[in-house]
């Protein structure tokens, strides 16, 4: 990122939306946008911030399997034969 691009007033992006909109689309990089100096918002394309989601969503997911990794190597949880026997019979 580079700070001096992607960081500016709210006034300039409502300015020059279609600028912005075109750099948006070109880089897929967010632009940060101040209102009186401070960070307010983050502009960013669509399909870059579908990208976004999908990598956190895939960074859950690992983070998930590590902690049942970890559980397993510290004796916790359960059988899995066991588990799903409680969910066909509600009285075990």
């Amino acid at each position: 990122m580079d700070i001096t691009k992607d960081i500016r007033p709210l006034t300039e992006f409502k300015r020059e939306t279609a600028q912005f909109t075109k750099r948006l689309k070109e880089t897929g990089k967010p632009a940060f946008l101040t209102v009186n100096g401070k960070a307010s918002l983050v502009v960013m394309d669509a399909g870059a911030w579908q990208e976004m989601q999908n990598r956190l969503e895939y960074a859950d997911s690992v983070a998930g399997i590590r902690k049942g990794l970890t559980q397993i190597d510290q004796g916790e949880g359960e059988d899995a034969k066991d588990f799903f026997a409680t969910l066909s019979d509600p009285a075990a």
